[in-house]
């Protein structure tokens, strides 16, 4: 079905000519069925994805029993609080929160620091070893972390860092995904803007300092992003770098809950009730920031 509108107009009541306007070009009715089944298809996946999401909301109104009779229902029978409630009473979510929180804040800060350096450095610097660092990055990318956990709990333990703050922080502040981002965001950057600064005095810091690092902003901005999920999100390094129920981080604090140290039942309200506020930071961040990510050529064009 195709649909025309003519906008021809002849001439005007008192003689004069008017100007034609152009008219509408018509729309196959192919054009429209393909339009109208992709738009279907990514709403389809769309609930596909929220979909546990969901689950989890509603679950954590429920009670015990609704949970466990009706586990998919995204209506809960009873509106029940009782699982928020049990949270900020009876679980240490506040010091969960603070170790996330300090944890999160200093490692999204280290990788954001040191992954841009190491990235100029890559992108910038000429040294002996350079093409055997970048593919040494390339391989550690290409392994999975599960292979270095058992390695690096020696390494914590030989170092007298376990069980601590720096032993939680420290193997994380690094990331090779994160230097590999920010050296080929480097690259796209015209090396006549550091030709310039160098002419004027600038050093090689002062120059990825003050001239560089504004331009990649869109790489820092994703950068930020990925290292805060990632770090908030961490499950399997807080296990083996910790021991003290002190240092509880809101993943592992979550993963307590499921051994029922609370009391009897499946405590499905309680550990999706945790789960969705621990959701809720990353969310917010993503939303705040999600124009901004980058693209692969953004910068380099505008400088």
């Amino acid at each position: 079905m195709t649909a025309t509108i003519d906008t021809s107009t002849g001439p005007s009541t008192d003689g004069a000519a008017r100007p034609l306007p152009h008219r509408r070009r018509r729309i196959p009715t192919r054009v429209i069925t393909g339009i109208a089944v992709t738009y279907l298809v990514l709403v389809i996946l769309a609930l596909i994805y929220i979909y546990p999401f969901l689950i989890s909301i509603s679950g954590s109104f429920k009670t015990d029993a609704d949970a466990t009779q009706n586990p998919l229902s995204l209506l809960p029978q009873t509106w029940s609080f009782t699982a928020y409630q049990r949270l900020f009473t009876e679980v240490p979510l506040p010091l969960w929160t603070f170790n996330s929180a300090f944890i999160t804040v200093c490692v999204t800060a280290g990788r954001v620091f040191f992954d841009s350096l190491a990235g100029y450095a890559l992108a910038r610097l000429r040294f002996r070893g350079r093409a055997f660092v970048f593919a040494s990055l390339i391989a550690v990318m290409a392994v999975p972390n599960v292979v270095l956990l058992i390695p690096r709990f020696l390494v914590l333990k030989q170092l007298g860092l376990y069980d601590s703050y720096a032993g939680m922080i420290i193997p994380l502040i690094i990331d090779a995904a994160g230097i590999f981002i920010m050296k080929q965001f480097f690259e796209s950057i015209p090396v006549s803007v550091e030709e310039a600064a160098r002419i004027d005095g600038a050093g090689v810091f002062r120059t990825f300092w003050q001239i560089v690092l504004p331009m990649a902003r869109p790489a820092l901005i994703t950068l930020f992003i990925l290292s805060f999920q990632g770090s908030w999100n961490e499950f399997a390094h807080f296990i083996i770098s910790r021991q003290s129920q002190s240092l509880n981080t809101l993943t592992t604090g979550v993963a307590t809950l499921t051994s029922g140290q609370l009391g009897s039942g499946n405590q499905y309200p309680l550990q999706l009730g945790a789960a969705v506020l621990m959701s809720i930071p990353v969310a917010v961040l993503f939303f705040i920031f999600q124009r901004r990510i980058m693209s692969t050529s953004e910068g380099g064009d505008k400088g």
